[in-house]
């Protein structure tokens, strides 16, 4: 499942950020979702609480409960590395890079916008063989 590197590796940034696994508070619960009976009766769902930043995880990538712990850790270092550094995260970005083109257009960007379709309307028109005048 996972290779003992990545294993390794995610030990080395638990370390280099102060975390520890008696600092942890991980439960096992039940799934929910799509997956049909076998996910509703496995308590393959993580939970993870980082006690001194008051961090919490909850993790369900997957069917195995073991690569969901690995996955909730890994989480948990993005989030602690997001928060010691305060730097916004690839998700949040992308939530604001959403939200930044749903966002309505101003009147005057409208306006310029209209205007420069007339135009291109206008030269496509040009385009346009002559009809037959008889």
């Amino acid at each position: 499942m996972i290779s003992k590197e990545k294993h390794d590796e995610l030990q080395e940034r638990m370390e280099r950020l102060g975390i520890k696994d008696a600092d942890l508070i991980e439960k096992f619960i039940l799934g929910s979702g799509k997956g049909g009976q076998k996910i509703n009766k496995t308590s393959s769902c993580v939970y993870l609480k980082h006690i001194p930043s008051g961090i919490e995880i909850k993790c369900q990538r997957d069917r195995s409960r073991e690569m969901n712990r690995f996955y909730a850790r890994r989480d948990l270092c993005e989030r602690l590395e997001e928060k010691l550094e305060n730097k916004k995260s690839e998700r949040q970005q992308a939530i604001e890079k959403i939200r930044r083109q749903k966002r309505r257009r101003s009147r005057k960007a409208k306006e310029k916008m209209l205007a420069n379709k007339k135009q291109v309307s206008e030269k496509k028109s040009l385009r346009r063989s002559p009809k037959d005048f008889d």
